[in-house]
């Protein structure tokens, strides 16, 4: 019996009436095929054990006269060729099998990871640049490769049909999701002994899940050769934090200790304290946690650099003559007045809370917790009258508890827990949302105290609705002044609290529809599942005018460009870190719209917004306007909260100002030494943020890599396999010219009509099978209402294949593979040949074979034998650019092919000069990027000769030959 080493990787055989491509096989009795004219939906694997009639080398045939067509459906031929190649030659294997085109400069961090025997990488780009791209294409990569057969994402909960739906979409790949709500499902499919985790090749799992002690150590133990960790940042180890945060940071520690590849992602790695960032260094190698940046050595920076990319929109805005068309962002600020009812509750609060707090007892347990209540209580009241009453009620439906229970509560709940829910607008989940969900349920309560709390309740009651809350009117006016006009602008608003979203969600209704009958508003809060927030949000996405009403369980990682472009902070965050993360969901590559509207909402005589707003959010985005600089701020900083305290609670004789434009007043403490020191406390975690985060910078700059190191290998690669505009060229041709589809331009794009599609063609279109014509855009980021068409959409590749199939089969309508015809643009007779070329290598790491594909374009001047040989770039040319200037009789095409196809033998020492010349290159550029590892990473098995001849073209100068 034949085992399949019978039939090398790369060589041609015919099999059940139909020609195949051999595939490389890891097993010897499994023979897998491609169809020559086919795609890899196609595979088929012949078990040779059955005792078929075993498949038969054959040799690919050149055209003939029977062949014989127009030149200009020759450059149709050569596009349907190249588009339609997936084992891509060249350094990047994997940009053959995207159904996008990354930017050039999301190559950068895969040129990167080729370079290391194991792939470590800190991806730390800006806010919307492309982190999840630039994370997909290695992955892609090294599965090319074979250097990987399994991926694993871990991300956060909210996030995981996100990754799903974007590994399906851009790789074709088919993950599953593993977390609590999924985990007892994928057990049933998977037969014997064998885990989940092992079983299924590709997989998104919830860091919230397999974090656990009783997850993470099997999983660790079986987790794929690649692990993708998203929103890195929240797996940092910062002294003293959350349990939940250190469980996640034990289970990345224990995937990093395996040596496996490891890509960490976040858009705000640096939290503003060197030892979180560090951190997440000492995952890259052990040691780098203790590295300091600023006083780091050269030799040092520059091996930091082949780990860690981070760069900011204006790095890369204009790369390598490529522009990505990030928006614009027009920051603004709108302030309204307290009513004269929500200005009274606010002094009697104010009054309340500070009786809460003793001065002095702020370092003692019971002193910390009322701490806590009191910025909790004076937080959620003015985020909103729900979220206050919702503390209150909270409260007061517990007062009957015995004193020595409710101190009790008090002392069990960890002081890091109510900070980080009251303050530090850090985590997710509905507990960080719910309003008092732990601080105001801390402090056990006196019986005075728990009167003026009914109090408190029965004053917040009334103050719901535009009368009396002005915050909600003044956000009512700036989304209708978004919404009105021709363009309306799709509004995200961003809560603290998701009683204050239910708030706004039933209040907003009301307002905004009674000038804009249809608009469409949601609401979605941690509360929800995930997929109850994505269908809000695409019930959103189908209306002309929109408004989305969210807590922050949308500020991370979420994509919203598509739908929306405009954001407002109803409650301020009270760090900058949440603020970029907010406005990031729409100030994104991607965005259609030129600009994205920001707007920060404060209260005049609102003394807890003058605080953040004065003293860290107008300084952090003032940094940024000069130094381009985001400003990392420590998730756990008390900074901010001390400086409210020693402004509005720890001093009772302290008077408040609450007209409008007098809140600097507050700020004045050259009477309190103690408030002087918190404002310096903030000054300088902001002078340190900048100093670490300006480091991080430093350390690149000097060492990234350069556009010019990858300049050549991305020119080569977008010629082997067609860039947009080869794309655009070769669907337009190829509709009008070859299946007489009608295309006319529209806009920034194309309208393509469907009445002539052939039905493979239609069902592939998206809207085609409900509409006389489809409109469609060959580039990124594409215009509304546009369906977009890459070198691998469906669309495309079934194009490809139809031109190809019916060209080599001579049926229906079709490009030729043969031409002769006279033409102004040769001098004497010239030769192009189209050559489709097959290389086998060995890649070391695994002893696995890969078969690499190119179309060549090649020829000669004069006579065969003697004639001036043409490169491919001269080749080209003619190719494009040759247009004929007389018929010829078809007896006279016939014999000057025939005459050509003669004199091919003559080249055949040339032809296989070229082979091998080609395929050292392709060794070349495989190991550019693996040099500084090893000598040879991969090597040239054969170049599989004769060459396919796919076309053979005859250009006659126009005066007698």
């Amino acid at each position: 019996m034949s085992t399949a080493t019978a039939w090398p990787a790369g060589s041609l055989v015919t099999h059940r009436g139909r020609d195949w491509v051999v595939l490389p096989s890891s097993d010897p009795e499994l023979l897998l095929l491609q169809p020559l004219d086919g795609g890899e939906d196609e595979i088929t694997g012949v078990w040779l054990p059955l005792g078929e009639t075993p498949p038969r080398a054959v040799r690919f045939e050149p055209p003939s006269a029977a062949d014989l067509g127009d030149f200009a459906t020759a450059r149709l031929l050569h596009d349907a060729a190249r588009l339609a190649l997936r084992h891509a030659a060249g350094p990047f294997r994997c940009l053959g099998k995207l159904s996008f085109r990354p930017r050039a400069y999301q190559l950068v961090p895969l040129a990167l990871a080729l370079r290391q025997p194991r792939a470590r990488l800190l991806i730390a780009d800006d806010v919307g640049v492309g982190k999840t791209v630039e994370a997909l294409l290695i992955a892609r990569e090294l599965l090319e490769r074979r250097l990987i057969r399994r991926f694993a994402v871990l991300c956060l909960p909210h996030l995981c049909e996100q990754w799903q739906a974007e590994l399906r979409a851009k790789l074709d790949i088919e993950a599953v999701v593993l977390r609590s709500g999924t985990q007892a499902r994928l057990d049933r499919q998977v037969s014997g002994d064998t885990s989940v985790y092992e079983h299924f090749p590709f997989q998104v799992v919830s860091l919230d899940f397999i974090k656990s002690d009783a997850r993470r150590e099997v999983f660790a133990a079986q987790a794929p050769e690649l692990v993708i960790v998203d929103e890195a940042h929240a797996c940092a180890r910062p002294a003293g934090a959350a349990p939940a945060q250190q469980q996640r940071h034990h289970l990345v520690a224990r995937l990093a200790a395996r040596g496996e590849h490891l890509l960490l992602l976040s858009a705000t790695p640096h939290s503003g304290k060197a030892e979180e960032f560090g951190s997440l260094l000492g995952l890259l190698r052990p040691g780098w946690e203790r590295l300091d940046l600023p006083t780091a050595t050269a030799a040092q920076r520059a091996e930091l650099a082949g780990h860690l990319v981070q760069r900011r929109r204006a790095d890369v805005r204009h790369w390598l003559g490529e522009d990505t068309p990030f928006p614009a962002r027009e920051a603004c600020e709108l302030r309204y007045a307290l009513s004269p009812a929500y200005l009274a509750l606010f002094h009697r609060l104010l009054a309340f809370t500070r009786g809460l707090v003793a001065p002095g007892a702020c370092g003692q347990a019971s002193g910390r917790a009322r701490f806590w209540a009191a910025l909790g209580l004076l937080r959620g009241a003015m985020s909103s009258p729900a979220a206050g009453l919702a503390m209150l009620r909270k409260r007061l439906s517990r007062l009957d508890e015995a004193p020595s229970r409710a101190a009790a509560v008090a002392h069990a709940i960890p002081e890091d827990d109510l900070f980080f829910a009251t303050v530090a607008d850090a985590g997710q989940g509905p507990e960080r949302e719910v309003a008092g969900s732990s601080s105001l349920q801390c402090a056990p309560w006196t019986h005075t105290q728990r009167r003026h709390l009914r109090e408190l309740a029965q004053a917040l009651q009334p103050l719901a609705g535009v009368q009396a809350d002005h915050k909600l009117a003044a956000t009512a006016a700036q989304l209708l002044a978004w919404l009105r006009g021709p363009a309306p602008r799709g509004v995200v608003v961003f809560c603290r609290y998701l009683e204050t979203a239910r708030y706004l969600g039933e209040h907003l209704a009301l307002l905004l529809q009674a000038d804009l009958p249809r608009l469409a508003l949601e609401v979605v809060t941690g509360e929800l599942a995930d997929e109850q927030r994505r269908q809000r949000i695409a019930t959103l996405g189908r209306a002309r005018r929109r408004v989305l009403v969210a807590t922050d369980c949308l500020s991370e990682g979420v994509n919203l460009q598509e739908h929306f472009s405009a954001v407002l902070h109803y409650d301020l965050p009270w760090n900058p870190n949440r603020l970029e993360q907010r406005e990031g969901r729409v100030d994104r590559f991607g965005q259609p719209a030129a600009t994205v509207s920001t707007c920060l909402l404060y209260g005049a005589d609102n003394p807890m917004d003058g605080v953040v707003l004065d003293v860290l959010l107008r300084k952090v985005r003032e940094i940024h306007r000069a130094t381009g600089l985001h400003v990392p701020f420590p998730e756990d900083s008390g900074a901010v909260a001390d400086t409210i305290a020693r402004a509005l609670l720890l001093d009772p004789q302290r008077g408040l100002s609450t007209r409008q434009g007098a809140q600097g007043l507050l700020f004045d403490f050259s009477d309190d030494a103690a408030g002087a020191a918190a404002l310096r406390a903030v000054d300088r975690e902001l002078d340190e943020a900048v100093v670490q985060g300006q480091a991080a910078r430093d350390a690149l700059a000097a060492h990234a890599l350069r556009p010019a190191d990858i300049e050549a290998d991305l020119r080569e690669v977008d010629e082997a396999l067609g860039d947009p505009p080869a794309v655009q060229r070769f669907i337009l041709r190829a509709l009008a010219d070859l299946l007489g589809v009608p295309v006319a331009a529209q806009g920034a794009g194309w309208r393509v009509g469907t009445a002539h599609l052939p039905p493979t063609l239609r069902e592939a279109l998206p809207g085609a099978d409900s509409a006389e014509a489809v409109s469609v855009s060959f580039h990124s980021p594409t215009p509304a209402g546009f369906a977009y068409l890459g070198r691998n959409h469906a669309f495309v590749e079934r194009l490809c294949r139809l031109v190809l199939h019916n060209t080599l089969a001579h049926q229906g309508p079709r490009a030729a593979r043969a031409a002769v015809m006279r033409t102004p643009a040769v001098a004497v007779k010239t030769t192009l040949l189209l050559l489709r070329c097959r290389t086998v290598l060995a890649v070391e790491q695994g002893g696995q074979q890969l078969v690499a594909e190119e179309m060549l374009l090649w020829g000669w001047r004069g006579a065969a034998s003697r004639g001036e040989l043409l490169n491919t770039a001269q080749a080209r040319v003619l190719l494009e650019s040759a247009g004929a200037a007389s018929d010829l009789s078809p007896q006279a095409r016939a014999a000057f092919l025939d005459h050509e196809l003669c004199q091919l033998p003559r080249q055949a020492e040339a032809l296989a000069a070229l082979g091998e010349a080609r395929a050292g290159h392709l060794v070349s550029a495989h190991e550019r990027f693996g040099a500084l590892v090893q000598a040879q990473r991969c090597r040239v098995l054969r170049p599989l000769l004769p060459m396919d001849v796919l076309g053979v073209y005859v250009l006659l100068p126009q005066g007698p030959t």
